[in-house]
Order: structure tokens, then C-alpha cells, then sequence
């Protein structure tokens, strides 16, 4: 996996790292001395590991950033203790130095090290040695959570489109329609762009399960989100609403235009009867009903569908095989009623 690495520090720190660190060929290792860049680049790109100098300004501030960032809390963060006061009292005994190391952590770092300076000596060499060796190893750390943390976005992604998605139609499902409306509705209010959708209903669809059975009646429906998928734009999303009931969402689509892909949907599905083996071809048609988002919509999206499933409604008490802007619902009504009376 390509590993990104941050480091927060000054070139004269980048360059006492290990030499596993600074010329990797598997890391992708980006530094910078700027807070401000540094939390804005964390926010676009998130990094897997954070290498932070603790004497640069702003590190302290970097690690109690990140430790409040709940979305971030996979980002492993090691704190590099370099500054001149600290590496002093750290000879004042093993409690001061288990006493900074608790502040550290409780600051937001996941690992704190003392970070040694190379100096020409035997027993510095020695000791720079064994600094390196633990630096690698808390990267070893960091990389295995990256690690764990891939696995598991692949893991819910997996099972979120299993959980969103018709196993029959292979279209989004209702859930899938809750979760999405609500930020397509966000989405056009806040670009200020035009939304609309479609529910359409199969005519006389249980007529054709008692007729030829269920079986024959799921294929009616593959086949029908066959067509359905491939007569529609890309910007359009389908979901199985329930049963043989399906619902498009047209993002950035206004009332026309809406009218206008709705009835290429109703032609498609009625000029070609389904041919669903040698034997058997069934004519199929649809009703459809069509709404646009108004000013006082609610933000579920719950009064958009319901003008929409009105004029479903009404497609079918008027004959079926037709489409039905919510614009004309009230014109269509008061014809029916004249046509009643």
C-alpha cells in the first residue's frame, strides 16, 4: 500500500531522521513548517502517519488539533521531543521523564520519543543507533493501523453497498433513496440548481404475477431496470422504492426537463413488448409522476415525493401508461371531477 507520511518540522530535523524515512521508495513523504498549511493539508489529504518536531511553533498545537478531530482518529501521530528545556529535565530522573511523556500523550500524540542528535562519538552512535531503531519501530506501529484502517473502509464500503443496494434489480434501495434525497435537496439549495424526480409504478403488475407467477414477474422488473438504466443520463439516480414501484432522482433538473425524461422513460418501456424467452413476450407499460423541488420543501424530501406519488396516483386514475407533472396536477384533477359528475 502507498503509505503517506507528513512530517511537521524544519529541514535541519528532516535531516537527522532515519535513512528508511527520508529516501523510501514505498512512503510518499511531503513535509512543512506551517501550521496552518499543515492542518489544511491534513483536512484535504489526510495523511496516514504524522512526524511532529516538538520545538517547531505550533507542534503542540498540531497534536491537540488532531487529538479532537474524531474523523482523523486513524492518523498516527509521533511526537519528537527535541527542545532544550525538556531534554534537560529529562536528567532529573525517571519520573520527570515518565511525567512528560503522560503530558505528551495526553496532548494528542500517539507515541512521544526522545529525539537524539547525532554527535560523533562511540556511546552517541550507540545510542543514536538504538533512537533510529525505535523510531522505525513506532512506524511499523503507525503503518500497521493504516493498515487496519484500509481494511476496514474497504470492509464498510463492502457492506454499505450491500445494504443499499435491490438484490433483485441491482438498484439502489429505499434506504439508499432515504440517505441520499436529504443531501441531493442540500446540494441543490445550497449551488442554487434546479432538482426534480420521478416515481413510476408498473400497470397492472399483479395481474401479471397472477397470471404467469412471481418468477416471471421478477424477471419483468430486471428487465424493466434494464431499460431504465440504460435510457438515463448520468447526473440520474434509480432506487427500488417497493415492490414494482421505482423512484429516479434528476439532479439538477428542472420541471420540463423532468416531463421531457419521463415520457422517453414511458415510451421506452411501452413501444417493446418484453420478450422474456421463445415462448413468452408480455407488453408491459408504466405510469409515472414527476415533481420538482419548491422553496418550502422539507429537507427529508418527504413533501417532494409526496406531489410526486399524487400524480403517480393520478397517472393511473386517469388510464395508466402516461405521465403526470405535479405543475398539472390540479388542472388533471379538476378535469377527472368534471368527467365524474
Amino acid at each position: 500500500m502507498n503509505i503517506s507520511i507528513l512530517v511537521f518540522g524544519k529541514n535541519n530535523f528532516i535531516a537527522t531522521l532515519p535513512d528508511q524515512i527520508r529516501y523510501a521508495t514505498a512512503f510518499n513523504v511531503e513535509d512543512m513548517d506551517n501550521l496552518n498549511q499543515a492542518v489544511s493539508r491534513i483536512k484535504t489529504t489526510p495523511p496516514d502517519i504524522i512526524l511532529v518536531q516538538a520545538s517547531l511553533d505550533g507542534s503542540m498545537e498540531l497534536c491537540s488539533w488532531l487529538k479532537d478531530q474524531t474523523k482523523l482518529s486513524w492518523i498516527y501521530c509521533i511526537l519528537f521531543e527535541d527542545r532544550s528545556q525538556q531534554l534537560t529535565d529529562r536528567n532529573k530522573g525517571w519520573h520527570r521523564e515518565l511525567e512528560m511523556s503522560a503530558a505528551a500523550l495526553k496532548q494528542g500524540a500517539d507515541a512521544y520519543i526522545w529525539h537524539l542528535i547525532d554527535q560523533k562519538t562511540d556511546h552517541n552512535l550507540a545510542e543514536l543507533t538504538a533512537n533510529h531503531g525505535l523510531i522505525l519501530a513506532q512506524l511499523t506501529v503507525g503503518l500497521r493501523k493504516a493498515q487496519k484502517y484500509r481494511d476496514l473502509i474497504r470492509t464498510n464500503d463492502m457492506l454499505s453497498a450491500i445494504a443499499l443496494a435491490d438484490s433483485l434489480t441491482e438498484l439502489n434501495n429505499r434506504r439508499a433513496l432515504e440517505w441520499d434525497l436529504p443531501r441531493q435537496i442540500e446540494r441543490a439549495r445550497s449551488q442554487k440548481t434546479s432538482l426534480s424526480l420521478i416515481i413510476l409504478d408498473v400497470d397492472h403488475f399483479k395481474k401479471v404475477n397472477d397470471t404467469h407467477g412471481h418468477l416471471v414477474g421478477d424477471r419483468i422488473l430486471q428487465v424493466l431496470c434494464q431499460r431504465l438504466r440504460h435510457n438515463l443520463r448520468c447526473q440520474d439516480t434509480a432506487f427500488r422504492y417497493g415492490g414494482e414501484e421505482f423512484v429516479i432522482l434528476l439532479a439538477n433538473t428542472t420541471d420540463e426537463e423532468a416531463l421531457l425524461v419521463a415520457r422517453r422513460l414511458n415510451r421506452v418501456v411501452s413501444d417493446e413488448p418484453f420478450a422474456l424467452s421463445n415462448k413468452l413476450t408480455i407488453n408491459i407499460t408504466i405510469s409515472l409522476g414527476t415533481a420538482s423541488l419548491q422553496a418550502d420543501d422539507d429537507e427529508q424530501g418527504e413533501s417532494l415525493l409526496n406531489r410526486a406519488d399524487q400524480c403517480l396516483l393520478q397517472a393511473k386514475n386517469a388510464g395508466r401508461n402516461r405521465v403526470i407533472h405535479s405543475k398539472y396536477l390540479s388542472h388533471h384533477v379538476s378535469h377527472l371531477k368534471a368527467v365524474s359528475s
